[in-house]
C-alpha cells in the first residue's frame, strides 16, 4: 500500500446522519475527500441537497426516529450506491435547558428519541447487510456529558451516556462475524450552530472545563471520525474516544 493510499475510502459507501451542517457537514466533506460515496441523511432536505451537491454525493431526507423513513433511506443508498459500508450517527439535538425539576417529561423523552432510538433504528436496519458482506464501520457521535454529565443538561447528558452504553453492546454482538467495528467518540463543546440554542452560561461552563481553554472545531471530530471508518482500523472496536481538548482523561 502506498502512501497515497492511507485511510482511503475508496470503493465505500458511507451514510452521515444530521450530515446537511455542522460537524455532520464537515464529517461528509471529509469522507468524501477520502474517496467514500456519501449519502447525506438529513431532516432538512435543503441542507442535505446543498452539501451532496458540492460533494457529489446523494440526499437522503426523513426522521431518524421514525422506522418508516430509516428503512426508505437503508433501501434507498442500498440501491443507489449497492452497499451501505459506514454508518456515522451523527445527528442529534441538546434538548432545553433546565434543571432536573425544571425539565418537561416531555424534553427527555424527544431527546432520547432523537439521540438513541434514531441510531439504534439506524444500526439495527444496516447491521444485517454489513453481516451479509463480512465488512462494516459504524461511528457513533456521543459526548463528554455523556460521561461527566453537564449541569441543566440532563437529558442530553443521559442519551449519550447511553449511546456510548449502546456502541459497546453492539460492536460486542458481531465481533467474529467479518471486519465490522462499531465505535463513539465523545467530543466536548465543538463550534457549531448547536450552541446559538444553549444558555451562554451553559456555553461558558463547558469551555472552562476544556483544559485548552477553547472549543473543538468541526474538522477535528471529522479527522477522528475518518481513522475510526477507515480499513486500517480493524483492530479497534467496542470504544469511546474522547476529542475533548483535554477535559476528559479517563
Amino acid at each position: 500500500m502506498s502512501s497515497a493510499d492511507f485511510f482511503s475510502l475508496k470503493g465505500k459507501t458511507a451514510v452521515v446522519t444530521g450530515g446537511g451542517q455542522g460537524i455532520g457537514e464537515a464529517i461528509s466533506r471529509r469522507l468524501a475527500a477520502a474517496g467514500a460515496k456519501v449519502a447525506i441523511f438529513d431532516l432538512s432536505l435543503e441542507n442535505a441537497q446543498r452539501v451532496a451537491s458540492e460533494i457529489q454525493g446523494i440526499a437522503v431526507t426523513g426522521d431518524i426516529t421514525n422506522p418508516g423513513d430509516v428503512e426508505k433511506a437503508v433501501e434507498t443508498i442500498q440501491s443507489v450506491c449497492g452497499s451501505l459500508d459506514i454508518i456515522v450517527n451523527n445527528a442529534g439535538i441538546t434538548g432545553k435547558a433546565g434543571k432536573t425539576w425544571e425539565v418537561e417529561r416531555e424534553t427527555m423523552v424527544k431527546v432520547l428519541d432523537v439521540n438513541v432510538v434514531g441510531p439504534f433504528l439506524l444500526c439495527k436496519m444496516a447491521l444485517p447487510g454489513m453481516i451479509k458482506r463480512e465488512y462494516g464501520r459504524i461511528v457513533n457521535i456521543a459526548s463528554v456529558a455523556g460521561k461527566e454529565g453537564n449541569p441543566t443538561m440532563g437529558p442530553y447528558s443521559a442519551s449519550k451516556a447511553a449511546i456510548i452504553a449502546l456502541t459497546k453492546s453492539m460492536a460486542k454482538e458481531v465481533v467474529g462475524m467479518g471486519d465490522i467495528t462499531i465505535n463513539a467518540i465523545s467530543p466536548a463543546v465543538i463550534h457549531t450552530p448547536i450552541l446559538d440554542g444553549l444558555p451562554q452560561a451553559t456555553v461558558e461552563y463547558m469551555v472552562s472545563r476544556i483544559p485548552m481553554g477553547r472549543t473543538g472545531k468541526p474538522e477535528e471530530v471529522a479527522a477522528l471520525v475518518h481513522f475510526l471508518v477507515s480499513s486500517e482500523a480493524s483492530f479497534t472496536t467496542a470504544q469511546c474516544y474522547d476529542i475533548s481538548g483535554g477535559r476528559s482523561t479517563y
